[in-house]
């Protein structure tokens, strides 16, 4: 066992194993956290999508617009903070591209897959986890989706 270059008397293999196992246990009650508040929320209902796509109720609307507040809000706050990651390594948020083809095209291929499915990506796992065991159609389609983009990706405009 060796010790670390940086830190007299600390481990570095005991170290980065640890430190690896409680970022796993981290990510997963987050996700489940995540998956609770979706299914809480009704943000995995069929119903409720539906209902934002017909205009007939501003559930998601405001499901949606909180969800984007409060990520320009945590950018800001990410950039103006100088916070570090949990290895020591500072966190950049950096600009996007500009230009308005690869986001219109891109929205509307997310827009027209999730108007079809009912459902985006992100409630996939957690309808799953709910016993709605149609949603594995949606999942491999999800996931032959992303194999065609990695496939064809040097080809799309970008």
């Amino acid at each position: 066992m060796t010790t670390s270059p940086h830190i007299p008397g600390v481990h570095t293999e005991s170290t980065s194993s640890t430190r690896a196992a409680t970022g796993l246990l981290a990510y997963l009650l987050a996700g489940l956290y995540f998956g609770v508040v979706l299914v809480k929320s009704e943000a995995a209902s069929w119903y409720r999508i539906q209902e934002m796509f017909r205009f007939e109720s501003f559930h998601m609307f405001g499901l949606i617009g909180s969800a984007v507040l409060t990520g320009m809000v945590t950018t800001a706050l990410l950039r103006l903070s100088g916070v570090r990651s949990r290895d020591g390594q500072a966190i950049t948020v950096t600009s996007k591209d500009r230009g308005w083809r690869r986001y219109v095209l891109g929205g509307l291929t997310f827009g027209v897959g999730w108007g079809l499915a009912g459902v985006c990506p992100g409630p996939i796992f957690v309808l799953l986890g709910a016993g709605v065991w149609p949603i594995l159609i949606v999942l491999a389609c999800a996931l032959l989706g992303t194999y065609l983009y990695g496939v064809l990706k040097d080809r799309l405009p970008h």
